[in-house]
């Protein structure tokens, strides 16, 4: 089985990695093509592409300037341990085992709009483009989608036939078939669906609010990351094996699944559980620099509906 992840915005250059291996990403070609483009534009232009503030339009700008191949662990670093958003809060990858990392790197894919399609310990180069980006490559390539459409799905299609080549004819070849989507709808929306050779499932996260199962996106994205924690950490090649997955009070509802789609739920836990898992996760996020106190304290105060 193959679990698709989105990139992270929010990326990390500069902590020690806790792993030496490497690999290169495997459209480095394309990439480079769509660096070239990207110098062509002026700031002014990046920033209303891509609605954000001049600072950060000058700063990947400055990114796009300083891209440069070949990639070695001086100027780049493994993308599992590189982006640093919300499913990455939940994936913990730097308390990894090199067997854990590993097993990553033939379960786990990792969506970009620059790179493609990248395995954990494919090293990349700080960037931001994402898929969704309405990036005119060429004249008769208007977006992103169309640039990495059937070069994602093929890779995919060649990883699956690979991996079912390891397994016998029976429960393992099945779950061998699998795609997982734990991708944001603007990422996955760049494979070819219809030409994908096997069987996709989709995880949908849902917290208690209010008495109702609510999907909050922070939550979900985090509980993604914890999803994949635990298919790595436990070294799953069965599908079925994955309805185990219990962190933090998450739980697959058999009644709420289909073949195609899994409803994964917390549970409606005490108050001060609730409360303890959020104050660690807002700690981390002080921690990173992803919070001020101030805002930590309104982002608090308003999961319990004080304000």
């Amino acid at each position: 089985m193959i679990a698709l992840l989105s990139p992270a915005k929010t990326l990390d250059f500069t902590t020690p990695v806790s792993i030496t291996t490497h690999t290169q990403p495997q459209f480095l070609n394309k990439s480079e093509q769509l660096i070239k483009k990207l110098r062509k534009l002026k700031p002014q232009h990046l920033q209303s592409l891509m609605s954000i503030s001049p600072q950060l339009a000058e700063l990947n700008m400055q990114r796009y300037l300083n891209w440069h191949l070949p990639f070695t662990p001086q100027n780049a670093r493994q993308a599992i341990l590189a982006f640093k958003g919300d499913v990455y809060l939940g994936l913990q990858a730097a308390n990894f085992t090199e067997d854990n990392f590993l097993y990553a790197q033939q379960h786990v894919r990792i969506l970009s709009g620059l790179y493609g399609m990248l395995r954990p310990l494919d090293l990349i180069q700080p960037y931001r483009l994402e898929m969704g980006t309405a990036f005119v490559v060429s004249a008769s390539c208007k977006n992103l989608y169309q640039y990495w459409g059937k070069t994602i799905t093929q890779a995919l299609n060649n990883e699956i036939l690979r991996n079912c080549q390891q397994y016998p004819d029976d429960g393992s070849l099945k779950s061998a078939k699998m795609v997982l989507n734990l991708a944001s709808n603007e990422y996955f929306a760049a494979i070819v669906a219809k030409q994908l050779k096997a069987q996709v499932l989709t995880i949908q996260f849902k917290e208690y609010k209010n008495d109702q199962l609510k999907m909050i996106s922070f939550f979900a994205k985090r509980a993604r990351g914890l999803f994949v924690n635990y298919m790595v950490k436990n070294n799953i090649n069965q599908i079925d094996d994955l309805q185990g997955f219990t962190t933090e009070g998450y739980c697959f509802n058999s009644q709420l699944s289909t073949p195609n789609n899994w409803a994964i739920y917390a549970h409606k836990p005490s108050i001060n559980c609730t409360r303890n898992k959020d104050l660690a996760i807002l700690q981390y996020l002080c921690k990173e620099n992803r919070l001020n106190n101030h805002l930590s304290f309104i982002f608090f105060i308003r999961i319990y509906n004080f304000i």
